[in-house]
């Protein structure tokens, strides 16, 4: 079984800047595709960011790119969404997941099969 536990959000102004992290145990995730996803309240749970399992390949949503970075230190079994530009609409629970069957990046939430906790993400205009 794989553990996953998001830190790092929190309240920030307007064009500031968090950084997430998802620590996994349980299993070792640095042969699986990692994802970041939000829901925001009243809202679906959408895709935001993904890393393939080596690191090399990434993706973002159209409303992240430039903004968000998503990058893995699979020596310490950790993936992280560095998040500058914030914007009011990015405030939501942010959770991480493992995608542990994909040989691809993937964006479809329903092939994602363990998830963190979520850890909440408010930003002020």
């Amino acid at each position: 079984q794989l553990q996953l536990v998001e830190s790092g959000g929190g309240l920030v102004q307007a064009g500031g800047s968090l950084r997430l992290s998802c620590a996994a145990s349980g299993r070792t995730f640095s042969r699986y595709n990692m994802g970041w996803f939000r829901q925001a309240p009243g809202k679906e749970r959408e895709f935001v960011a993904a890393i393939d399992w080596s690191g090399s390949y990434t993706y973002y949503v159209d409303t992240v790119k430039g903004r968000f970075t998503i990058f893995r230190d699979s020596a310490k079994n950790t993936v992280h969404l560095q998040m500058n530009g914030l914007k009011p609409e990015d405030t939501a629970v942010y959770y991480c997941a493992v995608d542990s069957a994909s040989r691809v990046v993937v964006t479809d939430r329903r092939l994602y099969d363990y998830w963190g906790q979520g850890t909440q993400v408010t930003v002020s205009s």
